[in-house]
């Protein structure tokens, strides 16, 4: 629960700005979110810990899961979820 109001800690400082915006933060908020980044970092490493799961290795079979599920050439700039039919 902790981790998830973290993340919300960290959305709010882009709930209302643009991407533009968003990629654009002056020094003292994206200072603030670097330190949000940080809590939520922090608090799902100590869950990983907890539970004893490896994060990278998690994170490398994450990837090759999503690779199978949406090859490149199929799904480039495309938002469609890989159940949807093209």
């Amino acid at each position: 629960m902790a981790l998830a109001g973290e993340v919300g800690e960290l959305l709010e400082h882009f709930q209302w700005l643009s991407e533009q915006q968003s990629a654009n933060l002056p020094a003292e908020v994206k200072d603030a979110v670097a330190l949000e980044m940080a809590d939520v970092l922090l608090y799902l490493v100590r869950l990983a810990d907890k539970l004893d799961i490896d994060l990278i290795a998690a994170a490398v079979r994450k990837i090759n899961l999503n690779a199978i599920k949406y090859p490149v050439d199929q799904f480039r700039g495309s938002a469609r979820k890989y159940d949807d039919p093209a």
